[in-house]
């Protein structure tokens, strides 16, 4: 399609979308679009995602759908790229997709029989350990995204290695683990030694991660309440100082943590 067409249109498609791109990556298209491949544009749909994800969270269907395209833009860029090198196109995409959703419902497009979701999440894993090959608990666990958050890949790992039965009974039972965890990371803090200090801290997290699991508390969506807590309590305490005609930068680390306080209540 050229651009003539595209300009004379009043809604466009999904295949519309594939042939602006098509335009400016052609040779004499954006310049900007055109230099970039694969690595250059990782980080756009890291923050599409996470653009969406906040649309979701806000309950705002309009920047949900906003940033939804945004998303399929990078999916879409990331396709054309691939056709350029012969590796793949936006049709092989979606190929793959449909047949893994055909595949991984038997329930639906084949005989078996599922019905509930715990036996639809059973059969799944059970049928994307046979199409990745994994023949072990640990190629399970070696399969999940090293590009994750790391709390979000912690807790996939603990659920992954508790469907084995490596996991603690009750979260009173994974508490003393946190304990346990937590004496070593003073140890180490006492000791001085930085290497053995990163590394109790990361078991410490890994520890905290595993009791929230267990609890039923999704970490990754714990800690980032509490950072927006985190947030408004600072704001208020900005407000307070302002109140006294001060800045924070100003105050005392006694002020400043009554300021807390008064945020807090």
């Amino acid at each position: 399609m050229d651009v003539k067409t595209l300009l004379q249109k009043e809604n466009y498609t999904f295949d519309d979308l594939c042939s602006i791109m098509a335009i400016l990556r052609s040779e004499n298209g954006c310049p900007w679009d055109r230099e970039q491949d694969h690595k250059t544009i990782r980080n756009n749909l890291l923050e599409e995602t996470y653009e969406a994800i906040e649309g979701i969270d806000n309950g705002d269907s309009e920047i949900l759908k906003e940033e939804l395209g945004d998303v399929l833009l990078q999916v879409v860029f990331h396709a054309r790229i691939a056709q350029e090198e012969n590796d793949f196109d936006i049709d092989d995409v979606a190929d793959g997709v449909c047949k893994k959703l055909i595949l991984r419902h038997p329930h639906i497009f084949a005989d078996v029989k599922a019905d509930t979701s715990e036996q639809v999440l059973k059969n799944w894993d059970e049928i994307k350990k046979t199409e990745k090959h994994q023949k072990s608990a640990t190629d399970t666990l070696r399969s999940v995204s090293t590009a994750m958050p790391s709390l979000m890949r912690a807790g996939k790992l603990q659920s992954k290695a508790a469907k084995v039965g490596f996991t603690y009974a009750n979260t009173a039972e994974s508490m003393g683990k946190v304990d346990e965890e937590y004496t070593e990371l003073v140890d180490a803090l006492k000791a001085g030694d930085p290497t053995k200090i990163e590394e109790e801290f990361g078991d410490l997290l890994f520890a905290v991660t595993n009791a929230a699991r267990l609890s039923g508390v999704n970490a990754e969506e714990a800690l980032f309440r509490t950072n927006e807590k985190f947030i408004d309590r600072f704001s208020a305490m900005e407000t307070t100082a302002k109140e006294q005609g001060s800045e924070l930068c100003e105050l005392s680390v006694n002020k400043l943590q009554e300021c807390w306080n008064k945020a807090k209540k």
